[in-house]
């Protein structure tokens, strides 16, 4: 027991000397459990290395080479516990093992996903879908049969994985771009309905996010709900000062299982970008990520509150007669329950009958919904992101009222103007341009054919853009073609912009077959975006500009004088300054004191081998000479200075390595 003690003892005193010693060497620091094993380390080696320098006691050597033994036998020891701190950092980098208190969490919730990992994949498959996992077949390579299997198998596979998957299916299903059409038309078949959770889990609900149970909240609440679907329910319910209201309500538990599912998206994503070719070309790594943000969003009603605001506040809604946004309730809103107006209605996609019979102009409510949808992307920069028959209602009063808010694109001012300059070169029938504005659009590569790319939408615009023709599927297609043929990449909001068209003509088409979409964005491109051109819109963005150019244009006279002053003396140059970021200088410093470092390094080991292997010279004890003594010293230089250098590109970010 005492031998124990003064071993412990004595390991915490080497350990007050070895870890300042040890970080200050290697430049980094590392945590305690690694300190505590490399000092041990060291410890333990002590004797060993003493016998096989020096030899077993008794030792009958000088004091100052019993000194110099003392000092290369601590270094050589030191040098063991330093070569298990990079070796550690190397294979078990610094971080990557979770912390003891989480460690417990961290496995539970490591089973539960992978049992459910395993269960996605015992799905796939079940329903053909391995080949892909494992990257030997590639969608998209299959013939018009193949493709249609395909298509059948995944949307089977996602309907029976449950609600995220489900919602991938959905969203995937508006990328044509990306995925074979067969397989979006097939995808778009996806319902989310479910069976209705039961009403008290729902109550519960109710009551943990508003502060009580909903019979003292509201005058009256339907417990039947009017809707179920795979994240809310909606029910009936009235306030206690009168309005009737549809409350939104999360279903219970449903935060977790997305969490988990949308964990196991995310790995799946990575494992087919690293093993598949097709992943790695249809960057869905990327579309996971994006659609995991956009599924969160989902989850937080009081973001589709503030779309709902948003939306309501543009002006697309408020100078239309014929749309109307219900009204938001925001105290008996939260994050999981949303309570808004109640319009009563018939759905957009049944409503054909319903328009003939109240003598109502389909022509003009499909312009007046599309016209909407178009001030909304080009104008206001909020839209709705899935304008289909569902989410439309027509009202009594033959207006149209506008649902589900939860999922909106957003467009920054220069998107936004690049947009409206496409959609002016659409109406002039100007493919230049259109071409100009559609590479403010898009991500270009460094390199790009702009002639060819000019050429090909000419075409198009020829193809689909002419006096008479349908607007469909296929123009969506065609354009997303052109896109992926010249190597361009559509940022996440555009290709909403381009989905939310592609819905919209299908919802328009349900209660007006003959209606002339393109005839439309032409009629909406003369009537709202040439109003820039107009003379008091010409005149006020001259005068903004003016503004923020006066100031320069008052030190411009001075400047130039100074300029031709310094040319006609013969003073004029240029002054560039290299590594003018703070951020370059410290990149470029360390890569040099690495390169440095390594060179010291790589001399000192050079220098010891030349004299471990030098003969003669005055000897130190009677098994050793003074050049070996020294070459054993550069020796233990050499690998320190080398181990410096490993733990510091062991330690660097990931994305500089």
């Amino acid at each position: 027991m005492d031998v124990v003690v003064a071993g412990l003892f004595s390991l915490g005193v080497f350990l007050v000397i070895f870890v300042p010693v040890a970080q200050r060497l290697l430049g980094v620091r590392f945590g305690v459990v690694r300190m505590v094993l490399a000092a041990a380390i060291t410890l333990s080696l002590f004797s060993p290395i003493a016998n096989a320098l020096v030899g077993k006691p008794p030792y009958t050597g000088s004091n100052g080479a019993a000194i110099a033994f003392l000092v290369l036998t601590t270094l050589f020891s030191m040098l063991a516990g330093l070569v298990f701190l990079v070796l550690a950092e190397a294979l078990v980098p610094t971080g990557s093992l979770p912390r003891a208190r989480d460690l417990r969490r961290d496995v539970s919730g490591r089973i539960a996903r992978t049992r459910r990992y395993l269960q996605i994949l015992r799905i796939a498959i079940k329903h053909g879908l391995g080949p892909y996992l494992r990257g030997r077949r590639r969608p998209g390579r299959e013939n018009a049969a193949g493709q249609a299997d395909l298509a059948r198998s995944l949307r089977l596979a996602l309907d029976e994985a449950g609600v995220t998957f489900v919602k991938l299916g959905q969203v995937l299903s508006t990328r044509s771009d990306i995925i074979p059409g067969t397989v979006a038309t097939e995808l778009s078949r996806l319902q989310d309905q479910v069976s209705p959770a039961p009403w008290p889990e729902i109550e519960q609900v109710l009551a943990e996010e508003l502060g009580g149970p909903p019979h003292q909240l509201y005058a009256d609440f339907d417990s039947e709900p009017l809707a179920a679907a795979s994240v809310a329910q909606v029910y009936a319910a009235r306030l206690p000062d009168g309005p009737r209201v549809v409350v939104k309500v999360q279903r219970p538990g449903i935060a977790g299982i997305v969490d988990r599912d949308l964990d196991i998206v995310r790995r799946l994503a990575r494992l087919l970008e690293r093993n598949t070719d097709w992943g790695r070309s249809m960057g869905v790594r990327a579309l996971a990520d994006g659609f995991a943000d956009a599924m969160r969003e989902e989850l937080d009603f009081t973001v589709e509150a503030g779309n709902m605001t948003t939306v309501a506040a543009g002006r697309s809604i408020a100078s239309s007669n014929d749309l109307v946004v219900p009204q938001l309730y925001p105290d008996q809103s939260t994050r999981r329950v949303l309570t808004m107006e109640r319009l009563d209605g018939i759905g957009l996609g049944n409503a054909r009958q319903a328009i003939a019979d109240r003598g109502l102009d389909p022509v003009r409510l499909g312009r007046s919904l599309f016209e909407c949808l178009l001030g909304q992307v080009a104008i206001d920069g909020v839209f709705h992101a899935d304008p289909h028959p569902g989410n439309f209602l027509l009202l009594a009063d033959g207006r149209i009222g506008m649902l589900d808010l939860g999922s909106v694109g957003r467009l920054d001012p220069a998107t936004r103007d690049a947009l409206q300059r496409f959609l002016l070169a659409i109406d002039h029938g100007d493919p230049v341009s259109a071409t100009d504005a559609l590479l403010e659009i898009v991500y270009r590569p460094d390199v790009i054919d702009e002639r060819a790319l000019e050429r090909a939408v000419g075409q198009f615009m020829t193809r689909h853009l002419a006096a008479g023709v349908t607007l469909g599927p296929a123009m969506f297609n065609d354009l997303f073609k052109i896109i992926t043929s010249h190597d361009l990449g559509v940022p996440p909001e555009v290709a909403a912009v381009f989905r939310a068209l592609a819905t919209i003509e299908g919802t328009i088409s349900r209660i007006s077959p003959g209606f002339d979409l393109v005839a439309a964005s032409r009629q909406f491109a003369a009537a709202h975006v040439t109003d820039r051109l107009a003379p008091d819109a010409l005149r006020r963005t001259a005068t903004e500009e003016l503004a923020s150019l006066l100031p320069m244009l008052r030190r411009l006279p001075r400047r130039i004088d100074r300029i031709a002053a310094a040319a006609e003396s013969g003073r004029l140059g240029v002054n560039v300054r290299l590594l003018a970021d703070e951020r370059d200088r410290r990149h470029v410093t360390g890569l040099l004191h690495q390169a440095l470092l390594a060179i010291l390094g790589a001399t000192a080991g050079l220098m010891a081998v030349l004299l471990l292997g030098t003969p003669g010279g005055p000897q130190v004890t009677t098994s050793m000479t003074l050049y070996q003594l020294i070459g054993y010293n550069l020796l233990v230089i050499c690998a320190v200075l080398v181990l410096r250098v490993l733990v510091l590109i062991f330690r660097l970010p990931r994305h500089l390595t």
